[in-house]
This record gives structure tokens, C-alpha cells and sequence, in this order.
């Protein structure tokens, strides 16, 4: 087991990995890049991925260097979101009827197959596991 990334399991070879600054304007161009990656649209990763990547937007500020990775393992895609701030956790909250936000956690929780954060000193990694089915 990787000491580094205890959840993580055997990966199959090949995975997708950028290092950007997380701004609104490369989300589209993520996107893009992800869907090259898997070969499909895979509207389910792409939504993950770009919810993991605004939420650095929202909570750490336009700028903030991060490490996108997107791989293919045991049968489902595993996104990953490495951004400096090991204080800044998500929380799955619920919305209100009427709130323009808090949403974006709970539909990933939602749509993966489990999720989670990885801790390290110098930051930490989102993560989510999706049923590979694209």
C-alpha cells in the first residue's frame, strides 16, 4: 500500500496529470483536456472535476497552483485535486432551497462512487472515484 495515498489503489498504466493555475478561464480548456483523456464526453468526471477545481477558485482564491490528476483504475476513473492549503478541508453541507451555493459537494457526493481528502504538510488532495462508465 502507498503510504503517501493510502486510498488510493493499483492504478492501470497511463493517467492524465497537469499542474495549472486554477482561474475560471482554464476550466474549459480542463474539460476539454479530461474528455481527450477518457476518449468520451464522460459528463460525470468532467462535472468532478471542474466542481473540485472551483471550489479552490471559491475557497483559496483565482491563482492557486493545483495538480489535476485523472486516472483509470480497477474499473473506475479517479480524479484528483492537489492544491498548497492543507487547512481549507471541504464539508459536505446541505443547501437551502434558495442558496446560490453549496451545492457542487453534495452532487459529487451524489455522483461518485466514494470521495475524500488526503492531508499532507505542504496541502492536500481531494479526491473522488467514479464507476467507469464512458
Amino acid at each position: 500500500m502507498n503510504t503517501l495515498h493510502p486510498e488510493r489503489p493499483a492504478e492501470l498504466p497511463g493517467h492524465l496529470e497537469l499542474a495549472l493555475l486554477a482561474l475560471p478561464k482554464a476550466v474549459p480548456e480542463l474539460r476539454r483536456t479530461v474528455r481527450q483523456y477518457l476518449d468520451a464526453p464522460c459528463a460525470d468526471v468532467q462535472l468532478c472535476v471542474t466542481e473540485l477545481v472551483g471550489n479552490v477558485i471559491r475557497h483559496l482564491g483565482e491563482g492557486t497552483p493545483v495538480r489535476v490528476r485523472v486516472a483509470r483504475v480497477d474499473g473506475r476513473t479517479r480524479v484528483e485535486v492537489t492544491d498548497p492549503d492543507p487547512r481549507a478541508l471541504p464539508v459536505l453541507v446541505r443547501a437551502t432551497g434558495d442558496a446560490e451555493s453549496g451545492r457542487g459537494l453534495a452532487l459529487l457526493d451524489a455522483m461518485a462512487l466514494r470521495w475524500g481528502v488526503e492531508q499532507a504538510v505542504a496541502g492536500k488532495t481531494v479526491w473522488c472515484e467514479l464507476a467507469e462508465g464512458c
